[in-house]
């Protein structure tokens, strides 16, 4: 990989890391109304960065314990577009947390992707990859929901759940659609043709690239959740 990439890829994730940081702990100084929110917004950070710190700042801070105005982003008096976001970034922290579990375990541990199709149904390893994001994603995933969904409508774990599996999956599989395009595109369109390579999950040019397809998983995941909300299927944060 160019030395110029790997050092944009350094920046980009440090950037990252730094904002991430600050969100947590602004969270815990400024907790959120919805409390699965004190996690989604930093691991959204995590490919968001300046962008994301600057949303947060805008729209999703809340304010001090000791303040008694209303909870800034809450409710009904949310701009629609606003809530849409939001909806779809509650969505992408599940993958984003999802897929740096998977990425990591199939690092360490390769031959859980035989489970998954590796050697058998895929030649090649990286399709085999994908599956377990998708795994984990969607696990993770639906349970952010079911921790925004149940405290709201006052549900059991079993209702809970089901409204959870009805508000994210098609939220998370248009996630996947443009986060796995966008590494396709990078991967078979750009390091293997020019680069005679690609980077691997150890490489700081492999999470650039995730937070690239984590942004265009965002914009396909954002029209479906401007559906969800509308439909009611999903929550108005």
């Amino acid at each position: 990989m160019p030395q110029s990439l790997v050092l944009v890829s350094w920046l980009s994730i440090a950037t990252a890391l730094i904002c991430a940081l600050w969100i947590a702990q602004d969270c815990l100084r400024r907790p959120q109304h919805m409390a699965i929110m004190n996690a989604v917004w930093p691991l959204c950070a995590l490919f968001g960065a300046l962008p994301l710190l600057w949303f947060y700042l805008r729209h999703g801070r809340a304010p001090r314990p000791r303040d008694h105005g209303h909870m800034q982003g809450h409710g009904q008096e949310t701009p629609f577009p606003i809530a849409v976001a939001k909806g779809a970034l509650h969505c992408g922290s599940g993958c984003t947390l999802g897929d740096v579990l998977a990425e990591t375990l199939a690092a360490m541990a390769p031959a859980v992707l035989l489970a998954f199709g590796w050697q058998t149904v895929f030649s090649e390893r990286i399709f085999a990859v994908w599956m377990l994001d998708f795994v984990f994603a969607f696990v993770i995933g639906i349970v952010f929901q079911y921790f925004s969904i149940a405290p709201m409508r006052g549900l059991g774990l079993r209702d809970g759940l089901k409204a959870a599996l009805k508000a994210d999956t098609l939220s998370l599989t248009a996630w996947q659609v443009g986060m796995y395009g966008l590494m396709a595109i990078a991967v078979f369109g750009v390091y293997r043709p020019i680069f005679g390579t690609e980077p691997g999950a150890a490489s700081p040019v492999f999470w650039f690239t995730m937070q690239l397809a984590m942004i265009a998983g965002f914009a396909t995941a954002y029209p479906m959740n401007w559906w969800l909300i509308r439909k009611g299927l999903k929550e108005r944060m």
